[in-house]
């Protein structure tokens, strides 16, 4: 499991003698169920980490996205009273609505338009005509000059008393709490992911620093620095921890891009758009994907910095 040899790293003029190179064998044994354990166990805790960076960078990017698609929206609700022709009202409104500044367009919903609105609750074929069903009028904003909406709801109030206006405000701050509770438990396991990777690795060194202690103590009495054998130790965890990172996070990688390639062949049927309106395409896109490598090397440095921090304290006990 290891690359430190038994020959003193000080006589570094002594590896040849009489002509013949010395024999050098490793501290501890490169190929060992340990060392296999601890990379599998690098690699599953990399692929969480790195599926959880995913779903994350998904559900932020859909949640901005339907921040900006409701932002550049209002609706106007015109509701049925007694004594009031509604469609004398939708007309007020929508004349309202196209008089205000920063509103690029204006479209009333039909009765049967509005009616269809509640089809996924109520079902199809229903008979709407004596229910008080209201109208709906989409506004679409300008981005670049929004509306006075205190002055559109103010007219709307004069003009149409059973009219509302609905800025989405709501809608937006939901989404907003949604995508930073989304980033907080993203960043909450990750946090677990790390712990527990200092845990296992503090575990695997010190199972190995405890079955070669012998040689380990034989090296530090001949003159072995504790700067040395940490750093051989460091070393060998490290690309332990670049094999089982590379591993999980290629695994994630793979997942994410099979993912993205379903979602294409989904385009334009029932459940793939459902699917692309709540995540988006499945692509994690260049910062997912940056992420995901960040992690590799994070963990990787994780598991060199903790096993040599482990080492250094071991070393420190012995006499």
């Amino acid at each position: 499991m290891s690359d430190l040899r038994t020959t003193d790293p000080g006589d570094r003029t002594g590896r040849r003698q009489n002509g013949f190179r010395r024999a050098e064998a490793p501290l501890v044994p490169r190929a060992t169920i340990g060392g296999r354990a601890l990379v599998a166990v690098i690699a599953i805790m990399t692929f969480l980490a790195a599926v959880t960076t995913g779903a994350v960078v998904l559900v932020a990017g859909a949640a901005t996205e339907w921040q900006s698609d409701v932002a550049r929206e209002m609706t106007i609700q015109v509701r049925p009273a007694g004594g009031r022709d509604i469609e004398a009202d939708v007309t007020k409104a929508a004349a309202a609505a196209r008089a205000t500044a920063g509103v690029a367009e204006v479209r009333p919903y039909s009765r049967a338009e509005s009616a269809r609105l509640l089809e996924p609750w109520l079902g199809s074929g229903l008979v709407l005509e004596d229910l008080p069903v209201p109208r709906v009028i989409v506004l679409k904003l300008d981005g670049g000059a929004p509306p006075d909406v205190a002055a559109l709801r103010a007219t709307l109030s004069r003009d149409v008393p059973t009219a509302s206006l609905d800025d989405h405000r709501g809608w937006i701050d939901r989404m907003r709490a949604m995508a930073n509770s989304a980033v907080a438990i993203g960043i909450a396991v990750l946090l677990l992911v790390l712990a527990a990777t200092v845990l296992t690795v503090a575990f695997a060194t010190r199972g190995a620093m405890a079955a070669n202690r012998p040689i380990v103590e034989v090296l530090h009495f001949i003159g072995a620095t504790d700067s040395y054998l940490a750093g051989q130790f460091q070393r060998h965890f490290l690309a332990l921890g670049l094999k089982g990172g590379a591993l999980g996070g290629g695994l994630a990688i793979i997942l994410f891009l099979v993912a993205g390639f379903i979602g294409d062949r989904m385009v334009a049927t029932s459940s793939g758009d459902q699917v692309s309106a709540l995540f988006g395409s499945f692509s994690i896109g260049a910062i997912g994907y940056f992420g995901i490598a960040a992690q590799i090397v994070l963990i990787a440095a994780v598991t060199a910095a903790t096993s040599r921090e482990v080492v250094n304290r071991t070393l420190n006990t012995v006499e």
